[in-house]
């Protein structure tokens, strides 16, 4: 079945390109009439300079485009027309040498005239090969995705209520039991996602392993080396001493329960040849990249704003505004000065593209390029880029967004509700009397309170709610899609379930609570507006005895 799968697929790409080359053939007449009128402009005096440019990158692109798609002998003849035309860029220096020009002019349109017979017995172009099955199927980047897992929690009766009370706060469903048969039976007859035991039942788990593939993680009261080693020995996942908390053990549980959607690619690619954009975002897209086109140099900042791509692929040669003056023009703008940005052209002089990564290009591909290498050369920048824009966008001590990067987000979302008329509620969080904690039970115990609210909201709240540490205790969320009043209650029922939990600083325990102001749009028109309802909020949640969560509107309402 895969192998058909993979065969219809490579099938579609191909119908695909045989219709770019015959669009592209269609089109070629007309940029070969444009040559020979520009060829025929040509005096040999300063006039020609901006004339041979064009002849330069109009052969230069027909050479690359037409050696993508296929069109071997088109792509042959325009790359000795294109070293023509640089020779005739030469020439014109020397003015004693102009006489030179008339010889090489004369070859120049034999050419163009090879060029359109071979258009008109429209040779069957060489077949593009698609990228590998194996190469269509890379897992191009990860993101944490929202699915509850079940759990079976075997222990001792009143230690397992505790925690399974607590894991049902962070969203999992968590079956309870004491007896290993009843668990034996279970696990075979309905394999959870995962199971937590102690460590009396690593024999049991030793052999559950061997017919169900599921991660065990065990607890227990010592942390001996030979308990260790034969949970090591059985395949167990991970080892907690006990008193265990909730959020001591969530981390690990999500990572080895929650399956992990791969996040695409998103690529903008600048050419102002549609075929061959078309050609390249085809090649991406069979991955599962997002791509945009854009052919119109005046759009750059705001697709870059509206699309947000991982890298820019970019063509070196184009009218108006040329890659490298684009290249320089990108950087300008602060917050794209990380952004990859590889040229894709069919120049092979080593200078040129030297000179293109001076500008701030991160790379440079050669047409015709292969699509497992084009694939490639974009998945690993990519992801180097994602890497080190999450760093720099998030909280190191919780994974959340930072207080910038929120910031930013709030802008952008803020706009896009506004003119798909949308709603949008910014929402603002306090841990009541963290001071307290820290004084009293330690600055570890202190994170410790921190990076368990930051788990508890990043597994309760949306994919699309953005969440960040606004700063110290205080912690600040976007929520788009949803009034104030329905974002306060999504917050009370988290507010409950953190107030639940128990944390543990040497022998004792203590919980905390958090209170919380929500303010919402189109109430509040604007980013400042927002900020100002929620911190009202959440300050008249503070004055009215903490631990709750009040809306901008009811504090207006009570005003």
């Amino acid at each position: 079945m895969e192998t058909t799968m993979e065969t219809t697929r490579s099938a579609t790409l191909q119908d695909k390109v045989r219709q770019l080359q015959r669009a592209y053939l269609a089109k070629l007449p007309q940029s070969l009439a444009q040559a020979r009128a520009g060829m025929a402009t040509l005096t040999g005096d300063e006039s020609s300079e901006q004339v041979l440019d064009d002849l330069y990158r109009c052969f230069h692109n027909i050479k690359g485009t037409a050696a993508s798609l296929g069109l071997l002998a088109i792509s042959d003849e325009s790359a000795i027309a294109t070293k023509i035309v640089a020779q005739l860029q030469k020439l014109l220096e020397y003015s004693t040498r102009r006489n030179e020009m008339a010889a090489k002019l004369a070859g120049l349109e034999a050419l163009v005239g090879e060029l359109e017979d071979l258009i008109e017995v429209a040779p069957e172009p060489v077949p593009v090969e698609s990228a590998p099955a194996a190469t269509l199927g890379l897992e191009l980047g990860s993101r944490p995705g929202k699915v509850r897992g079940r759990i079976y929690l075997c222990d001792e009766a009143q230690d397992a209520v505790h925690l399974a009370a607590h894991l049902a706060c962070f969203g999992y469903l968590v079956s309870v039991y004491t007896d290993l048969g009843e668990l034996q039976r279970a696990v075979l007859e309905n394999p959870p996602n995962a199971v937590i035991m102690s460590t009396k039942g690593v024999d049991l788990a030793e052999s559950l392993r061997v017919q169900v593939n599921i991660p065990f993680l065990f607890i227990a009261e010592e942390g001996d080396f030979a308990t260790r080693l034969r949970v090591v020995q059985a395949g167990g996942a991970a080892y907690f001493l006990k008193p265990v908390t909730a959020h001591d053990m969530i981390g690990t549980l999500d990572e080895l329960t929650i399956r992990r959607e791969p996040d695409p690619f998103r690529v903008l690619i600048v050419d102002d040849e549609p075929e061959m954009a078309d050609y390249l975002s085809l090649i991406l897209e069979a991955t599962g990249m997002l791509t945009r086109k854009l052919d119109q140099p005046g759009r750059i900042l705001d697709v870059l704003s509206e699309f947000q791509p991982d890298l820019v692929l970019m063509d070196m040669y184009m009218p108006t505004c040329s890659g490298r003056e684009f290249s320089r023009l990108i950087r300008q703008v602060p917050q794209y000065v990380s952004i990859p940005i590889v040229f894709l052209s069919s120049e092979t002089d080593k200078s040129v593209q030297l000179s293109a990564m001076r500008v701030g290009a991160d790379g440079f591909l050669t047409k015709p390029i292969l699509p497992e290498d084009l694939i490639t050369a974009v998945s690993v920048r990519a992801e180097r880029t994602r890497t080190l824009r999450s760093l720099m966008m998030q909280d190191s001590l919780t994974g959340l967004l930072n207080h910038t990067t929120l910031a930013q987000f709030l802008e952008a979302t803020l706009a896009a509700s506004r003119r798909q008329g949308g709603k949008l509620c910014f929402v603002m969080l306090d841990l009541d009397h963290f001071k307290h904690v820290n004084d009293n039970f330690g600055h570890p115990a202190g994170d410790q309170v921190l990076v368990a609210l930051a788990r508890l909201l990043k597994q309760r709240l949306r994919n699309s709610d953005m969440i960040g540490r606004y700063g110290g205790e205080e912690f600040a969320i976007i929520m788009q899609d949803v009034s104030e009043d329905e974002a306060a209650e999504i917050m009370r029922q988290i507010l409950q379930d953190f107030a639940a939990l128990s944390f543990q600083a040497g022998k004792t325990a203590f919980s905390c609570t958090f209170s919380g102001g929500v303010a919402g749009f189109p109430v509040m028109e604007s980013t400042e507006h927002l900020v100002l309802g929620a911190d009202q909020a959440l300050y008249a949640a503070k004055r009215a005895g903490r631990n709750q969560v009040l809306t901008a509107s009811q504090c207006k309402g009570g005003q």
